[in-house]
């Protein structure tokens, strides 16, 4: 009886409840046979399947027998996996009518296997909120896009859209807007804010929780600033001038030059920094950036482009075609002054240039937290999104790191400095399904890096091919 019962309970299984299982629903990709790249320690884990589904990495494992049903598979054998590149400074700016010359720039990035940018700061907020959203969507082509929207910078600032502050009052005003506009960060300039706005933001900012980066006027220490609660500087330029024995002695100048017909600048005291540099004053500001958590973003790239800018014709770039005429009119205001330049004032940039070259391996062995960025944008000449990346880590591995330390300035650091590690960064099960499959290892040659196979962003596929028509559809 017993038997009969159960036998007419699986015969109606609605009714009795011990339906069978459906059939599982097929995973959206199946990646097989991966070089999967560890950018934390360095090493591959070989012949790795990769389970993704809703832009997420479901699954890590060993190649099995029984594979699971996918929307579609990639045969990755002899092909390495990397995280998605993070760029840690552009700018999307120039004014409205710039708009979508600025949007027609994101497939660039991903074209080169850049599935996240670090906007530091323009005067098309709006617009990039909406481009975030449009990508997030799945309605427009381009890397995850995390944005400080307006600059804070003093009185009359060089870049428009700079949110100006002059006093305490003035900071939290400007704090307060960007906290409505939920910003991911605070950037702060240096063209006319005073030292003690400067330091007063950083301070206001971090009382809020807001994660702070800056250019820094030359009338304030990066040691202050960084003991106020940087969190990260932009540019090279700062840390060199903390490298100098006479830092304080050359602040003082700068402070005392305000207000005279020739107030003195960030370029007209680097000869003298450069003449004082001081190994023991580089290891102490060094330990202050270590103690205090305070991340460098070098820019080599931009810096060495610039150095050459005079003497480099740039008109038979390949990648000019791709850039709007609109942006390329505004390459004028730093070629024409580069032309302009004394023969000893470019013999001095090129010899800048290589000794900031060799700060970025002191940082590394001190243990500061480098972050990879190109600073491309309107205003910033020749410094084309997407490839100016890629010779930022083989900047950074020409001056001594090596390529795992590279791909880490480039991934995780900085996952890690937007506190979105838990999500990105890494290749891990849990994690977004930003990757880039390459053809080449490039733990052996960071020059491996533009030997693109697939991207992999927010859980669409773009095959070499797709890349190349998106890069067709925003040629000029």
């Amino acid at each position: 009886m017993k038997l009969l019962s159960r036998l007419l309970a699986c015969s109606f299984p609605i009714l009795a409840g011990c339906a069978t299982q459906p059939p599982q629903q097929a995973y959206d990709l199946l990646i097989t046979h991966a070089n999967v790249v560890n950018v934390e320690t360095g090493q591959v884990r070989p012949d790795q399947t990769l389970i993704i589904t809703d832009g997420l990495i479901r699954r890590i494992s060993l190649p099995s027998a029984q594979l699971p049903a996918a929307k579609r598979t990639i045969d990755a054998q002899g092909k390495y996996l990397i995280p998605g590149l993070w760029d840690m400074h552009v700018h999307f700016r120039g004014g409205d009518s710039l708009i979508t010359a600025n949007r027609n720039l994101l497939p660039l990035y991903l074209a080169h296997g850049i599935t996240t940018v670090r906007d530091a700061g323009g005067d098309l907020t709006p617009a990039v909120f909406s481009w975030r959203e449009q990508i997030r969507a799945g309605k427009l082509a381009g890397p995850t896009i995390y944005t400080s929207g307006p600059k804070i910078d003093g009185p009359k600032p060089t870049w428009a859209g700079s949110l100006a502050v002059e006093n305490q009052r003035d900071i939290d005003k400007a704090l307060d807007s960007l906290q409505v506009l939920k910003v991911d960060y605070v950037k702060i300039y240096e063209s006319t804010i005073s030292r003690d706005a400067f330091l007063n933001t950083i301070s206001a900012a971090e009382k809020r929780g807001m994660t702070t980066t800056g250019h820094m006027p030359y009338t304030a220490t990066l040691r202050e600033a960084s003991d106020r609660g940087l969190d990260a500087s932009e540019h090279l330029y700062y840390v060199f001038k903390a490298c100098s024995s006479k830092e304080d002695s050359i602040t003082t100048a700068v402070q005392n030059s305000l207000g005279t017909a020739k107030p003195l600048g960030l370029f007209a005291v680097l000869p003298a920094i450069y003449r004082t540099f001081d190994p023991a004053a580089e290891a102490l500001i060094y330990q202050t950036l270590v103690k205090n958590k305070t991340a460098v973003v070098p820019t080599l790239y931009i810096q060495k482009l610039l150095a050459e800018l005079p003497v480099t014709d740039h008109s038979r770039d390949t990648l000019l075609a791709y850039i709007d005429p609109k942006i390329q009119r505004t390459y004028a205001g730093r070629l024409n002054g580069a032309r302009r330049q004394s023969a000893a004032t470019q013999a001095f940039n090129r010899q800048l240039s290589a000794k900031f070259m060799t700060l970025v391996p002191a940082m590394q062995k001190a243990g500061v937290t480098l972050l990879a960025g190109s600073d491309s944008g309107a205003s910033n000449s020749y410094v084309y999104p997407g490839t100016s990346l890629l010779g930022e880590l083989e900047l950074m591995v020409q001056a001594g790191l090596t390529p795992a330390q590279a791909l880490r300035a480039a991934t995780i650091n900085g996952a890690r400095f937007l506190k979105a590690d838990q999500h990105s960064g890494t290749i891990q099960a849990g994690k977004e399904a930003d990757l880039v499959l390459l053809d080449q290892n490039p733990l052996t040659n960071i020059r491996n890096l533009r030997q693109i196979n697939t991207v992999i962003a927010h859980g669409q596929v773009y095959t070499a091919a797709d890349l190349h028509r998106m890069l067709l559809a925003v040629k000029h």
